[in-house]
């Protein structure tokens, strides 16, 4: 059997269907449908939109069945592949002058220093990739399957200073590219890691200039500042962001956002919640993230979280507690003043809660990090050691590993728990769930 065929094994049947009904099980292998050899999962959720299929599959013992099916269009058949995009996942070809994976300190999960550009797994998970791994027959083949929305690391869409950027001579061909794309319907969501002096300004002027070109079918640009550890030994100079610049770029979207508008009858671009927190500028209103398509991305997170949480925080009734209830919660520094206020409001109305907000200092990556997705097991554990937290801690479940309980120093939740001696809670990154979380 080649290669490409043993990738296809099932590693998960759910119950009650129709892969279950037809006798597929775990273990099984998948060799086509419609007679179409299925390299990846795209083509996978291609050619099972279909209302009749013959699927072969290959038992454990070496059997083959033929297995006819009716199902309705688009209808899943439940099952799962022990590899989730079915083909190994394309690595990325770059050598960005920011990525943050390069200023990664060593010894941490292999996993981590894996750098993906997967036009797969931007379609399944909202990865961002660059386009600069794929041929001209990789992006035909998003076209011909609809692999849509994805979502697409732009950066500048000036010519040479992307080949500069994305250290890759392919990079610079991204307006075509992103215009061959548009003009056959694929629907995309851009990026730009902007760092200063190097595509800001005059030049994020004419990135957006010209992504403005394609609103059509770009449906969003978030604009994020570059990450920066203190392992950067021999890598490009990059500045940081600071109060000022921060500032002078919110005044320059603004005055896009102005003119889009009216035009588009929304922002079309956006900024990332950490412009506003290093600036210490009042946030957009709710209403201005147009139904918060780049969420995921850091866009609007603080505006949204803080919103369910008064929503749940008006529902509640001012009470006592029959004793008193101390806990600890942890955050990263740059959003501590907002979450702290959040906390004394919930006091304010709930007598008898202690809450104990403990920002975390971010040693273990150093430079300009403090995102709370960022902070590790090490630092929690040095911020927090002698310190009575109460009877349990609450942590947002960005700190872990998506799906586990492992922290990027790859220290467990239960390890952590055992070195502080207290039970540690992790939290949905939503305002209602914190509150929930808190007094339960």
């Amino acid at each position: 059997m080649r290669e490409k065929e043993i990738k296809n094994i099932i590693s998960k049947v759910y119950p009650n269907s129709i892969a279950e009904e037809v006798g597929i099980e775990k273990g099984d292998i998948l060799l086509n449908i419609n007679g179409e050899i299925i390299e990846d999962i795209i083509e996978y959720r291609y050619y099972l939109a279909d209302e009749y299929l013959e699927i072969a599959i290959q038992k454990p013992d070496g059997e083959e069945w033929i297995i006819e099916i009716d199902k309705e269009y688009d209808e899943d058949l439940g099952m799962e592949f022990e590899n989730p995009i079915i083909d190994s996942a394309k690595s990325c070809q770059n050598k960005c002058i920011f990525c943050f994976i390069d200023q990664l300190p060593k010894n941490m999960r292999k996993s981590l220093y894996f750098k993906d550009d997967d036009s797969r797994l931007s379609f399944l998970h909202g990865n961002y990739i660059t386009l600069t791994n794929m041929k001209e027959e990789d992006i035909n083949k998003i076209i011909q399957y609809r692999i849509s929305p994805i979502n697409i690391s732009v950066h500048t869409t000036n010519y040479e200073l992307r080949k500069k950027m994305l250290n890759n001579k392919r990079a610079g061909n991204i307006l075509n590219i992103l215009k061959k794309l548009a003009d056959n319907n694929i629907q995309m969501n851009c990026q730009i890691v902007l760092c200063p002096n190097v595509n800001d300004k005059e030049e994020l002027d004419k990135t957006i200039s010209d992504l403005k070109d394609l609103s059509y079918s770009i449906g969003s640009v978030a604009i994020v500042p570059v990450g920066l550890t203190r392992y950067r030994e021999d890598l490009f100079p990059i500045e940081a962001f600071d109060k000022n610049n921060a500032l002078d770029t919110i005044k320059q979207i603004e005055n896009w956002q102005m003119k889009f508008k009216e035009k588009l009858d929304k922002n079309f671009v956006y900024l990332s919640d950490e412009f506003f927190l290093l600036a210490d500028s009042s946030f957009p209103a709710y209403e201005e993230y147009d139904g918060f398509p780049q969420l995921e991305n850091g866009v609007g997170m603080v505006v949204n979280f803080e919103r369910e949480f008064y929503d749940s925080f008006e529902e509640l009734e001012a009470q006592s507690l029959n004793k008193i209830k101390k806990i600890t919660v942890i955050t990263g520094t740059l959003i501590y003043n907002r979450m702290k206020k959040l906390c004394d409001d919930l006091m304010s109305k709930i007598s008898n809660l202690e809450i104990q907000l403990i920002p975390i200092t971010n040693d273990f990556f150093g430079g300009k990090v403090s995102v709370v997705g960022l902070i590790t097991a090490t630092d929690i554990l040095k911020n927090l050691k002698n310190i009575k937290l109460g009877e349990k801690i609450i942590i947002p479940e960005t700190m872990l590993k998506s799906g586990e309980e492992i922290f990027l120093d790859d220290m467990t939740v239960t390890e952590l728990e055992r070195e502080l001696g207290v039970k540690i809670q992790v939290s949905e990154v939503k305002g209602d769930a914190l509150i929930n979380n808190i007094l339960k």
